[in-house]
């Protein structure tokens, strides 16, 4: 199924396609050897591998600052840390200030899980502009994902076909087509990648990130989450609460919740994104062209993808756009404010038979680029989210809870709770029902929650600050749209996150910028 949570990587590709219309695998040979003692190969960074998503090479930041590539090797089994190895893919861009007021490495995740760190980093480095002052900016491919050992399931044609299918059954035959092809998905994640499926929990990518800390240098762990990148931290948190440094968690993942609890609150986040849409465009001074009330919006959109269900339109030759991905599109455009008016677009063309930007929009969701080859978004978070979860989901525990999605969000409810079957027969047990994130001793971590995010609700940053445990997480309310806050660009958001990272000062908890 489409992954419902992508990184900012995805939200790149979406605006360069919409404006625009090597992999490090396991090693054996470190039996014996001190990973913490390694030494990095620091050098000019190649560009992006197709697993990463493709394209140029980083170019210099603002001032000439290149950005540099190495790997580290770590455990491929952390139950067995002289064994075989894994390389995980690192990047930096080295601090701009004095040196002697260096503070450390400032490491980032960017969400999915399965976005690239090694692609999204240097994408969105000028936004850090300050935190370089006194950090060295760091992020990398976590072990799944690019040309961290990068899950391979389904090739570029079979992936066209498989986000084209109908994700949303209305008969048996219908139901029956969509377990047969989860089922072909998983079992080309075994075959392809089998040895690597049971070392890609978050758990472990926890404990490469405390590797990476003593690699780099540096006696406590300063972190930048994003997203999933916030269910990361708090694991590593959980696991090393006394390696803490300073921490931020933006776009918040509700820790408490099972998978069919994160996907219903979903379904109210996105439908919430979608209000808040449709009200925007009609209550400008100009004639909103796909609807005249902020109902009537929504109306025309569930009628549109009601008539896609049956009767597709043409999309990106020589591809049909179907109803899965037309409704996979529309939530990829209300990730972002910014990118309502490629909704807007794309569904008043949509209603004259074109389904062009629609599809462009979830090609972006996918990670797939204009040369028609995807990355392994899709694939490492399906391998992730599986590998983490223990709930296997039958069509029957679907139905049941259809009515419920479906009074949280008309439009999205049937498309994330059939999502719920993505982890069909897969090929490792899952974990546990939701991850530990309590991390009494921690240092403080500043909770960045946005009241209207679609992928991770707001409700979720209260949850987090309360599993992390008394006076560790510390609350922050951005009264905004979109997902995330930092990247909003709102002042009040940047001078507290900025002024915790740069020099300690903790806002005062339940703070609240509009």
């Amino acid at each position: 199924m489409p992954n419902p949570s992508p990184p900012r990587a995805a939200a790149l590709a979406l605006s360069i396609t919409v404006l625009s219309a090597v992999l490090t695998g396991c090693s054996d040979n470190s039996k014996s050897e001190d990973l913490t003692a390694q030494k990095l190969s620091w050098k000019d960074c190649p560009a992006p591998s197709e697993s990463e998503g493709g394209g140029n090479a980083p170019s210099p930041l603002p001032g000439g600052t290149q950005w540099q590539c190495a790997t580290m090797k770590a455990p491929l089994d952390w139950a067995d840390p002289k064994g075989a190895t894994v390389g995980i893919a690192l990047i930096r861009a080295r601090t701009s200030g004095d040196q002697s007021k260096r503070i450390g490495s400032l490491i980032f995740n960017f969400g999915g899980p399965g976005g690239s760190g090694v692609t999204t980093l240097p994408a969105f480095g000028e936004d850090y502009t300050k935190l370089r002052t006194r950090y060295d900016l760091v992020s990398f491919d976590p072990r799944g994902v690019g040309r961290s050992a990068g899950v391979k399931c389904e090739d570029d044609s079979q992936l066209d076909v498989f986000f084209q299918q109908d994700a949303t059954p209305d008969d048996p035959a219908e139901q029956k087509n969509l377990l047969n092809n989860t089922r072909a998905f998983n079992a080309a994640c075994e075959k392809n990648s089998g040895r690597t499926l049971p070392h890609v929990p978050t758990t472990d990518a926890a404990r490469d990130m405390d590797l990476m800390r003593q690699v780099l240098g540096d006696a406590k762990l300063h972190y930048f989450g994003i997203s999933y990148g916030t269910e990361l931290g708090g694991v590593y948190a959980h696991l090393f609460p006394k390696h803490v440094g300073r921490a931020v968690f933006d776009a918040v993942v509700d820790p408490t919740q099972n998978p069919e609890q994160s996907a219903l609150g979903q379904a109210r986040g996105f439908q919430l994104a979608l209000d808040n849409f449709a009200a925007d465009c009609t209550s400008k001074t100009e004639p909103c062209p796909i609807g005249d009330t902020p109902q009537d919006v929504k109306d025309r959109i569930a009628n549109l993808l009601k008539d896609l269900d049956s009767k597709p339109i043409p999309g990106v030759f020589p591809r049909q756009l179907t109803q899965t991905e037309a409704t996979n599109g529309i939530a990829q455009a209300l990730y972002s404010k910014d990118f309502w008016e490629y909704l807007t677009e794309g569904l008043d063309q949509a209603y004259s038979g074109d389904g062009k930007v629609l599809m462009l929009l979830s090609d972006s969701m996918n990670g797939r680029n204009k040369n028609g080859q995807y990355s392994n978004l899709v694939a490492a978070n399906i391998s992730i989210n599986c590998v983490d979860e223990k709930p296997r989901y039958t069509v029957s525990d679907v139905q049941a809870g259809l009515p419920a999605f479906r009074a949280a969000s008309p439009l999205f409810g049937d498309f994330l709770a059939w999502g719920m079957l993505s982890c069909t027969d897969w090929a490792v047990p899952g974990a546990a029902d939701h991850p530990d994130v309590s991390a009494a001793g921690a240092a403080p971590i500043l909770v960045v929650g946005n009241t209207g995010d679609p992928a991770t609700p707001y409700q979720g940053a209260k949850e987090m600050v309360d599993a992390l445990g008394k006076g560790v997480g510390v609350e922050l309310t951005y009264k905004g749209q979109g997902h995330g806050a930092y990247d909003s660009g709102n002042k009040c958001v940047h001078d507290a996150v900025n002024g915790y990272l740069l020099n300690g000062t903790v806002p005062p908890a339940g703070t609240v910028c509009a």
